[in-house]
């Protein structure tokens, strides 16, 4: 079994490429993405984990991205979907760079304290996954947001919308870290 502070020490550079990204991108673009609704950031995300799917079943992909800068999309957008469900509704759309890159961060925070409790309890199960099947498990928790906002995002049993982004953004972690040490043994 890998080492906790080994899979803690790729978690942090997966999300530490994920978070400069967007910073960068906030630099170019400012909050362009606040005018979405977490609706159409779950669209987004699901389009990103669609594509990645039909990459792994075809083998081929027809635009020269791969697969590894979806998944930062993935994580980058359920990050902005967890900002946009602190904020009111009427909160301004053009958030200053600083609060943004905060607000973002804040929301890693959050991500990474969920995926420290879970990979405790589940002794890093996820080493032993494929990343199709973490791809699966993404766009599984996405039909499920996808429900609970059709529900207006009322529950009886179930976690939250919040709950869900934050999974979807460590699946993709996930993911990010098993494609690096794939490409680190060849």
């Amino acid at each position: 079994m890998e080492d906790l502070s080994h899979t803690i020490d790729k978690y942090d550079n997966a999300l530490s490429r994920c978070e400069t990204l967007f910073k960068k991108k906030t630099a170019d673009y400012g909050t362009a993405w606040r005018i979405l609704r977490t609706s159409s950031l779950t669209d987004q995300i699901f389009i990103k984990a669609n594509r990645i799917r039909t990459i792994q079943e075809v083998e081929v992909a027809k635009v020269d991205e791969g697969i590894t800068p979806e998944f930062i999309g993935i994580v980058n957008y359920s990050l902005m979907a967890l900002v946009q469900l602190e904020l009111p509704s009427d909160y301004t759309l053009d958030l200053p760079v600083v609060e943004a890159n905060e607000r973002f961060q804040n929301a890693a925070v959050k991500t990474r304290e969920l995926m420290l409790n879970k990979n405790h309890d589940y002794g890093e199960a996820w080493r032993d996954m494929r990343v199709s099947s973490l791809t699966d498990l993404i766009l599984m928790k996405l039909l499920r947001v996808k429900q609970i906002e059709d529900n207006q995002g009322k529950t009886i049993v179930s976690e939250g919308i919040d709950a869900n982004y934050m999974d979807i953004a460590n699946y993709a972690l996930f993911a990010l870290i098993l494609l690096s040490e794939q490409t680190d043994a060849k």
